[in-house]
């Protein structure tokens, strides 16, 4: 019996990975959402809230919701279905697609329908790694909103969002670019963004971003 009552804290677990690298674009649209519907204690939220990178902050998250319990699991599993949130992060879809069957008046089941999953290279075929925009975000100054706005096609709402969740400019342009990523999706590739980057009124000099040319 307590093996059924985890399988939603299980299903969780074994999403994890894919969770934090879609959830990270804007994680406390997420907590914010999970905080409306209380599956956080106020400690546990005030603890969440306070991580300063987004990845941190997301797993920070699903690590509380998972520690309160099969419950809480289970209801974070329905948040992800919700419209604002399958509006905000598109690659949500996939938790539309798993399998829930009824085994009892109280109790679900999951089947996990294998998803093709969207690949993180260091090369210019896959979608940009984090770590390859840190190092850009490194080099972008004080135009990062005007760059967001005019070259990588972002709202100034959005922007302006990013600017009061950080408070240090490196996390403000991360936070833009990592964005952006999620938003592409498999177009957010290291090659793409060289291009976007290389042209116009707010081109990056070319020995600071051409690592992103690299195939190794």
């Amino acid at each position: 019996m307590a093996e059924e009552s985890g399988e939603e804290i299980q299903l969780l677990r074994s999403q994890k990975p894919k969770l934090i690298e879609i959830l990270s674009a804007d994680p406390d649209f997420v907590l914010q959402h999970a905080d409306a519907r209380r599956l956080l204690s106020r400690h546990a939220y005030q603890h969440v809230k306070s991580c300063r990178i987004p990845s941190e902050k997301v797993t920070e998250l699903l690590d509380h919701v998972i520690q309160r319990g099969p419950e809480a699991a289970k209801e974070l599993l329905e948040l992800f279905k919700d419209n604002d949130l399958q509006e905000t992060f598109p690659r949500l879809d996939f938790i539309n697609k798993l399998k829930i069957n009824t085994q009892s008046s109280s109790r679900l089941k999951f089947a996990h329908v294998q998803q093709s999953f969207i690949p993180i290279c260091n090369n210019g075929s896959g979608m940009v790694s984090e770590k390859q925009l840190m190092c850009v975000a490194r080099t972008i100054g004080k135009s990062w909103r005007a760059i967001g706005r005019e070259v990588l096609g972002i709202s100034s709402v959005k922007l302006e969002q990013i600017e009061e969740d950080h408070n240090l400019h490196v996390e403000r342009v991360f936070a833009m670019l990592r964005y952006w990523r999620n938003s592409q999706r498999e177009k957010a590739t290291p090659t793409q963004l060289h291009s976007l980057l290389s042209q116009g009124e707010w081109m990056l000099p070319p020995e600071s971003i051409d690592f992103l040319l690299k195939t190794d």
